[in-house]
Order: C-alpha cells, then structure tokens, then sequence
C-alpha cells in the first residue's frame, strides 16, 4: 500500500477549474519530482496536500487513513512537512533558534510549564538535529543570515525533522544556488530518503531531478500527463510533458 494516495483531486476557483481529477501515489522512501510550466496546479496541489486548501471534490490518504484538508495543523500531526521557497527563516537568530521557532522547549516548576525557554534544550536538540543530517555548518550559535543559501536549506530541513515528518515536500530547493551548494541540497534528499522519510520535490532544474528523483511526475494544465520512472524517461521526453508537445498533453487537450 502507497504511504501517500491522492485519488481524483478536484479544484475549483469559481468557475476556473484548476486541478482537473489528478492522480498520484508515493511510496515510503521514495522521492517524487513534480514538474510542470507555471499555472500547471503544482502549487495549489502542495497547498491541498498540506491542508492549506480543500479540494473541491476527490480524496487523499496518508498510512492507510483518509485525512481532511483545510487545517494545516492537522496534517503536520499526521507527518507531513513542507519546506517552502523562502524557508521562511529568521536571519537575526541564530541556527538553533530557528530550528526551534515557535516550539521551543520551556524550563518546567514542580511538573508545570513556566514560559521560560531552556536555552540548554535548544541548543542540544539543534547539535541533535544538525548531526542527524550528516552536515557541518559553522556554528549552531551563528545568525542565520550569515549561512549560504545551501547552509540555510540544512537549517530548514533541520527544522523539518523536530517535527518527525514522515514526507517532506520540497519547494524548488535549489533554486538560486551555487553549483557546490546545489550539490549539497541533493545530498541532504539522499539523506532523507536513506533515513525513510518520503520526499516531494518541486523543481524546475531537470538535472537535479535526475539526480535524485526515483519518478518524475508531470502535470499539464492540472491534470497528469505522464508518471515515469527516472530511469525509463529522458530530459526531452519531461520536455515535451511540461509544454503539452507529448501525444498523452495533446490527448488531455481533446477531452
């Protein structure tokens, strides 16, 4: 049974049919490439996955049980994490505290909560985390805003992983990286996927898909023009999926 299962997703936006039935499942382990030109559905549908959106019509299930969107919270309870583009980090505060923002451990006072936060919690937990990731950074206590874009990536899956996500969804993750960085960013997916953890990428850069992703999924005009794997696909063939010049687009455009 695939962890992920999205059946027959439908959007509307009044009259404006954005996702038109897609279809997708992910398996535990697996990173999924998503691709498609802009206003293809890609977002809207991460949007749906992470409870941002409701889907108009069709279902999602996660480990087997069907989850409701339209509350993020709830998806994260449910193991699922998306890193966005911005990484939506804090560049005055240093790394631990960025891996923590939010959720930061609180000294307790004969078993109750006092607000305070135990700086030697933080800082523990983020050299934790950091490790688990096999990366090096300078220093937990330096700000944010001095890393690299390929360091800050490490921080936000670092953020990620306090929340034991069981699927990640990346956000075009190497965009505007350094080739060295850029490398790096894939080796922080081959990690998760040694480790378990499902991964959904989102990207424009074809040969980074094809460095790391086990399928390649394309959607044309909110629809699924093709699910490939890697290995039996070419960067022509994802091509001509993403511009509608493939025989299964121009069959979607008949119907």
């Amino acid at each position: 049974m695939a962890q992920l299962e999205i059946r027959n997703i439908r959007k509307h936006f009044g009259p404006i049919e954005v996702l038109r039935g897609v279809d997708i499942c992910a398996d535990k382990g697996e990173v999924i490439a998503i691709v498609g030109d802009n206003g293809a559905g890609k977002s809207t549908l991460m949007k749906i996955i992470t409870g941002v959106y409701r889907p108009s019509s069709g279902e999602i299930r996660f480990d087997g049980e069907a989850i409701q969107g339209g509350d993020p919270a709830v998806i994260r309870d449910c193991g699922i994490e998306m890193i966005y583009q911005n990484l939506e980090l804090m560049n005055q505060q240093d790394v631990a505290s960025n891996i923590f923002l939010g959720r930061e451990p609180t000294h307790s006072f004969f078993g109750a909560k006092t607000g305070i936060i135990d700086k030697r919690a933080v800082y523990r937990g983020a050299e934790e985390m950091i490790s688990r990731l096999s990366v090096r950074l300078p220093s937990i206590y330096l700000k944010v805003g001095k890393l690299s874009g390929g360091q800050q990536q490490s921080v936000a899956i670092a953020r990620a992983l306090t929340f034991s996500p069981k699927l990640v969804i990346m956000d075009e993750p190497t965009a505007a990286l350094a080739v060295r960085e850029i490398e790096h960013v894939l080796e922080l997916i081959r990690e998760l996927k040694r480790q378990g953890i499902t991964v959904i990428l989102i990207s424009h850069r074809l040969t980074d898909i094809f460095e790391v992703a086990d399928r390649v999924i394309s959607l044309y005009h909110g629809v699924v023009s093709a699910d490939e794997q890697i290995e039996n696909t070419s960067m022509e063939q994802v091509v001509a999926h993403i511009v509608g010049a493939s025989d299964a687009c121009k069959a979607l455009e008949v119907e």
